[in-house]
């Protein structure tokens, strides 16, 4: 009796290479990580799980077919042998007249494929086909076949063509479990080149089917990329229009994932900062408007305190002494209360937009000596001017007077003399011609913490100083005049010692006069 054959390691497995010399090592390539958008981030993560998906079950569903595409064709082998040589009887001992052609016998009842049988017996070598040994069958193979009476088998590959190769000892019963060997060892061999081409095409089939697959999740992948960037776009927008000022914006909340609570959050943020910037923004017009309602109601009664004042001096050298220093004192200040009130007017205008431009075109340098002339400053030695004739350029001449007398002015209470006030004309870095005016001092400077508050309103180089001769106001109010003319000024310290204020505004060519 024989018994099924117990199967020996498989030469080349799964993945045997046609030299017959294993499975090649794989290679393992390391790319470069690079920093690309959200959107082709997405795709890419999208993509590379649908082909590690696509790649794993076409992987899985080759290797299940290929094993059970070998394993019925090596089934159909080994069972057919098995019976045929159970059914031949066997003269002890074997010779080699007669052997080859019950071997032929054999051969020609091979399933699924036509055999080649060879038939070991001591120095007994003799087979079906031309050539009584076989290169194919292997030294493991005959020792397998000689030590198990239940035979073995393996797979080779030899010269590029797979083997399908059986060993099976003939044995004969002495007893109802019990038998002994003949010696007598039979050797099977067929070609599995139809299975190979079998398994070949079984892997084409899986390659060719992952590729389409890849092609149609990119469909989803870029529904999915939409899906999520589509709110991040939105936010973006969002984020932009209320940064140009528009706090009523929102975005629309679809869904209930960690995007909609995005969204939503953004909502929450955006109605609560719109609320604190229109609380902020009431409180500011409210406290606008009360220095507007408070100038324009001390308006009318500094003017008669400035006309009693007025006659008070006039009379206060026939007074005596102390009464006409406290006259004096009162006129005083309340010229400074008429001042603060006109400023604070002024700056009201300003943050009302209600400021306007009345240009016209002037001499600029007959209109920085009228303003000297006016306050009385033409003919003071502490201030040296140099003002070149023929700059002219469209200004508006009150506002451009009230720049000149606050940095006049500034300069000569704050400041060392003497102050010198220079006018020219220069092309700007951007190649445009601007009108220049510069008024330095020769005082202590400005200290270097003050700069970057110099033009604050009420603010104060010298926090000891509670009190100024001026309103706090003139250089703000200089700074929106400029400003209103579409130019600059800039505060600095020479290197010599003192200040020096430059202002600059835009001056066309054909309006300088030249």
């Amino acid at each position: 009796m024989i018994a099924l054959p117990r199967p020996l390691r498989t030469r080349g497995g799964g993945n045997e290479r046609a030299d017959g010399s294993g499975p090649a090592a794989p290679t393992r390539r390391r790319s470069r990580v690079r920093a690309f958008g959200l959107r082709t981030r997405l795709l890419a993560a999208f993509l590379l799980v649908a082909a590690v998906s696509a790649g794993t079950t076409s992987a899985l569903t080759y290797r299940e077919a290929r094993n059970a595409l070998l394993k019925t064709a090596q089934d159909t082998a080994v069972s057919t042998f098995r019976d045929q040589v159970e059914r031949t009887g066997w003269r002890l001992p074997v010779e080699e007249e007669g052997i080859e052609e019950i071997l032929r016998d054999l051969a020609r009842t091979g399933k699924p494929r036509p055999w080649v049988v060879f038939a070991e017996y001591g120095s007994v070598r003799a087979s079906s086909g031309e050539n009584p040994v076989s290169s194919v069958i292997t030294p493991e193979l005959r020792r397998a076949a000689t030590a198990h009476r239940y035979g073995s088998f393996e797979r080779v590959v030899k010269d590029g063509v797979p083997y399908l190769t059986i060993g099976m000892p003939t044995v004969f019963r002495t007893g109802p479990d019990s038998t002994l060997p003949t010696g007598l060892v039979l050797y099977a061999v067929m070609r599995m080149t139809d299975e190979q081409i079998n398994v070949d095409a079984l892997l084409v089939a899986a390659r060719n089917g992952a590729l389409p697959g890849l092609a149609v999740a990119l469909v989803p992948a870029l529904l999915a990329a939409r899906s999520v960037l589509r709110p991040v776009r939105e936010l973006r927008r969002a984020a932009r229009s209320m940064g140009s000022g528009r706090l009523d914006t929102r975005i629309p909340v679809r869904g209930r994932d960690e995007l909609a609570d995005l969204a939503d959050t953004f909502n929450e943020s955006a109605g609560q900062l719109e609320r604190s910037v229109g609380e902020l923004r009431e409180a500011e017009a409210r406290a606008r408007r009360f220095a507007s309602d408070v100038s324009h109601e001390l308006r009318t009664p500094l003017a008669g305190m400035l006309a009693v004042t007025e006659v008070l001096d006039q009379d206060a050298d026939g007074l005596d002494a102390d009464t006409a220093q406290a006259v004096r004192l009162v006129s005083a200040e309340t010229g400074k209360l008429a001042v603060l009130v006109e400023d604070l007017m002024e700056i009201s205008r300003f943050d009302a937009r209600a400021a306007e431009l009345n240009s016209d075109e002037i001499d600029v340098a007959e209109a920085i000596r009228k303003t000297l002339q006016t306050r009385h400053w033409a003919d003071d030695d502490r201030i040296r001017t140099e003002l070149p004739a023929g700059v002219r350029a469209r200004l508006d001449p009150r506002r451009f007077d009230v720049v000149v007398a606050n940095l006049v002015g500034n300069a000569l209470r704050h400041g060392g003399t003497p102050v010198t006030v220079l006018l020219r004309t220069e092309a700007s870095s951007s190649g445009t011609l601007v009108l220049v005016v510069e008024v330095a001092d020769r005082g202590p400077g400005i200290p270097a913490a003050a700069l970057p508050h110099i033009f604050d309103r009420f603010y104060k180089a010298d926090a000891a100083r509670t009190r100024s001769p001026g309103s706090g106001l003139g250089l703000a109010i200089t700074l929106e005049n400029v400003n209103l003319h579409g130019g600059t000024i800039r505060a600095g310290n020479l290197p010599g010692g003192g200040a020096v204020f430059t202002v600059e505004i835009p001056l066309r060519a054909e309006e300088a006069g030249r």
